[in-house]
């Protein structure tokens, strides 16, 4: 009875040894008899004993590669030391199992042997400021290298490129120079600016002080306007009154009874207050020179 627990017992552990489940973002490469037999995808899945072998476990997953630096030598003979990073996938796990031997020393070389090429092709100051069409001309020569090996490159990078020392001393040299030639000219403009400031000031000072001066002389101008008018008007009012005082006065003579010999010495009286002006000549009226001697003969009866 013993023997049939046994029996069962191997079976069980074969049964158990035999069965795989491929995880997520996985891939299996099985071989029969030494041969390519299928690609297990995600699941559970049950190899033959004695007969199936995983030949390759494949990770599906975009991976990233840092290679150390390379030296390249520019164009211009100028030797620096530039590393890489590569972001690849792989599409085909069957090409990538029996394509080529180390997959990922084969991208590091040929990425070592891509970038000289294309940097051999540059000087150095242009190496330095076309790092996206280095990148780019880097993905496209290793996807395509790399597709025979069921690999896709998906982005190349240049981490860093060392240029050599008396170089990098060069270039701090002239980036020094050319900050000290910035801050002069930004110098030179914040001055200019601020004379041009300081003369518009000045400008606008000189137009409002002349405006102002302009608004006082209007002012003035219209204050003595005003002034002379009010004082027309006071020796207006005055002479109105002086005359309706005299026009009530005749009135006044007139309604009394007075007659034409009192008028025209009242007449008389005014002219006698015009000649002790300031006048060096006086008109008299021909009515009064004849009434002259007719005053003087009443004037010598009274007395």
């Amino acid at each position: 009875m013993w023997w049939i627990l046994a029996i069962l017992f191997i079976i069980i552990l074969i049964i158990a040894t035999n069965v795989r489940v491929v995880p997520q973002a996985s891939a299996y490469v099985i071989e029969r008899l030494g041969g390519y037999d299928s690609t297990w995808g995600v699941g559970v899945h049950f190899k033959i004993p004695f007969l199936d072998r995983v030949a390759k476990r494949v990770n599906l997953k975009e991976q990233v590669v840092d290679f150390p630096p390379q030296p390249v030598i520019t164009k211009d003979n100028v030797t620096m030391q530039i590393d890489t990073v590569v972001f690849f996938q792989i599409t085909d796990p069957k090409m990538y199992a029996y394509g080529v031997d180390n997959p990922i020393m084969a991208i590091e070389k040929l990425t070592a042997t891509t970038l000289r090429n294309i940097i051999g092709d540059m000087e150095l100051d242009q190496t330095l400021t076309s790092r996206e069409i280095i990148n780019t001309n880097m993905r496209s020569a290793l996807d395509q290298a790399t597709d025979p090996w069921g690999i896709k490159v998906n982005r190349v990078e240049l981490k860093n490129i060392i240029p050599p020392e008396a170089i990098r001393n060069a270039m701090e040299k002239q980036m020094k120079a050319e900050r000290e030639r910035r801050e002069a000219i930004l110098r030179a403009e914040g001055e200019k600016k601020s004379t041009i400031l300081v003369a518009e000031g000045q400008k606008e000072s000189a137009i409002l002080e002349a405006e102002a001066e302009k608004q006082a002389a209007i002012l003035r101008a219209e204050a003595e306007k005003e002034k002379r008018i009010r004082e027309a008007e006071g020796q207006a009012e005055a002479i109105r009154v002086v005359q309706m005082a005299n026009a009530e006065g005749i009135k006044f003579l007139k309604e009394a009874g007075a007659d034409d010999a009192v008028l025209t010495i009242k007449k008389l009286e005014a002219f006698e207050k015009a000649a002790n002006g300031n006048a060096t000549k006086i008109i008299v009226p021909s009515e009064i020179q004849g009434v002259a001697g007719l005053a003087k003969t009443v004037g010598e009866v009274l007395k």
